[in-house]
């Protein structure tokens, strides 16, 4: 009895008309941040690495807003992304800041700082 109600469970969940919620989830992929960078000989020198780190973060955080229930926001996100990739030498210019030990100090804050160890109970 359990299991052919949960083959029809399953089937109704995975049923577009029950599912609008997968379906409003945010398009990540139609950023085209990859073959922007690889059709942008600007984004591809070595002077602007930073931008395009800078830009897949971007990207990053809009797959993480997206799983986190945010997809208004991760829509607003690629959109940035996508005005951000077109037009290239408007970024850069845009961008201004190539301070390496600023970049550095990002980097950084990045890793995951680890307090001292607590011994684990038995």
């Amino acid at each position: 009895m359990r299991r052919p109600l949960a083959c029809a469970l399953l089937l109704l969940a995975l049923t577009p008309a029950f599912a609008p919620a997968a379906q409003a989830a945010c398009a990540v992929e139609d950023a085209g941040l990859e073959p922007a960078i690889a059709d942008k000989k600007e984004l591809q020198e070595a002077k602007n690495a930073q931008i395009v780190r800078d830009l897949r973060t971007l990207r990053d955080a809009a797959i993480v807003l997206d799983s986190y229930g945010f997809p208004k926001e991760c829509k607003e996100l690629i959109a940035i992304l996508k005005e951000l990739t077109a037009k290239p030498e408007a970024t850069i210019k845009r961008s201004g800041d190539t301070d390496e030990e600023k970049a550095e100090e990002i980097q950084e804050s990045r890793e995951p700082k680890v307090g001292p160890k607590e011994p684990r109970p038995r």
